[in-house]
């Protein structure tokens, strides 16, 4: 097989994910997709919706059909990090600690509601997420490759919640929300659980693996490649420095925000079968890369603005390169 029929096939099956994906969830393509490019990205995902919109169901329909392990931890307030990565364990007959890992040792990490839980266990995800191991008495255990957080918060509520900092949101590379569904997809929900569906039994709802982590890194190879022309990457650059200067913003897009924005355009590049970044691919992903990044003024916020506006108007004053 030559090796643009390869890329092809590679990237039929990573677009494939997406029909896969639909078997269980009904609409949210939006949400699907920017997964898909969070895993072609390494990077973690934060993931935003009431109860009830299936945020749980689609992490679990995504690890299926691409046959990758997946697991759950549910964020609580009396949760330690122990918890989360593991601990050592005394072993009365060998009279030896052995470390037993926690549940951070799979490739999709359902972190749900993470916002529920101090700061202190939040932070045991830090350096799972940032370095991709586990430091247990001074030495590193790497976590499995591919690995990717998908954490969970409830927009709604936040009596008993303890908001994120900057530094562990900056980490993230996608924000995504999960809306309510229109009146045509909840009728479609509906429909399937009338006629059976059990969300717990995806071997029933017809989800298959149609990808597998080799494609997978295959796929991060082939976007890794994808052509970034200077002005495409001033045009990144321009847009990140003007929410730093925007009215209503406290602090504005990092560096690390640049970088990636940069990578998801490059994602949906290659997704959407190029092998170069246009300015409106960059637009495309601008508002999940960078949304989370913005501190607004609480003066701002008083008056209701948000940041989606704030990056909509960015988008809109910012000369897009010809």
């Amino acid at each position: 097989m030559t090796e643009p029929s390869r890329v092809d096939d590679t990237r039929a099956a990573l677009v494939a994910l997406r029909t896969e994906v639909g078997k269980a969830i009904v609409g949210n393509d939006a949400a699907v997709t920017g997964l898909i490019v969070a895993l072609l990205c390494r990077g973690h995902v934060l993931l935003e919706g009431v109860p009830g919109v299936a945020k749980t169901l689609l992490v679990r329909a995504l690890a299926k059909a691409l046959d990758l392990d997946s697991g759950r931890i549910q964020f609580t307030p009396d949760l330690m990090p122990g918890d989360v990565t593991g601990s050592l364990v005394y072993d009365a007959r060998s009279a030896e600690f052995s470390f037993k890992q926690g549940p951070v040792f799979t490739n999709l990490l359902l972190a749900d509601e993470i916002n529920r839980t101090p700061p202190k266990t939040q932070s045991s995800l830090l350096e799972a997420m940032e370095e991709r191991q586990v430091s247990v008495d001074g030495k590193p255990k790497p976590l499995p490759d591919p690995f990717v957080v998908i954490a969970t918060q409830n927009p709604v509520e936040y009596e008993g919640t303890y908001p994120l900092p900057e530094a562990q949101l900056d980490r993230f590379l996608l924000k995504l929300t999960m809306p309510l569904p229109s009146r045509d997809d909840e009728i479609g929900v509906l429909t399937r659980h009338a006629a059976g569906f059990d969300p717990r039994d995806l071997d029933a709802a017809g989800v298959r693996p149609v990808a597998t982590a080799e494609q997978l890194a295959a796929a991060r190879s082939a976007v890794a490649n994808v052509t970034l022309d200077q002005h495409v990457i001033s045009y990144i650059v321009d847009l990140c420095r003007a929410t730093r200067s925007a009215g209503a913003v406290r602090l504005g897009v990092s560096p690390r925000g640049a970088t990636a924005l940069m990578a998801a355009s490059r994602a949906w590049a290659w997704l959407s079968g190029k092998d170069y970044v246009t300015p409106d691919d960059v637009k495309t992903v601008s508002r999940p890369a960078l949304r989370h990044r913005i501190e607004l003024r609480p003066e701002a916020e008083l008056e209701g603005a948000t940041s989606d506006g704030v990056l909509d108007r960015v988008l809109a004053a910012v000369p897009v390169p010809r």
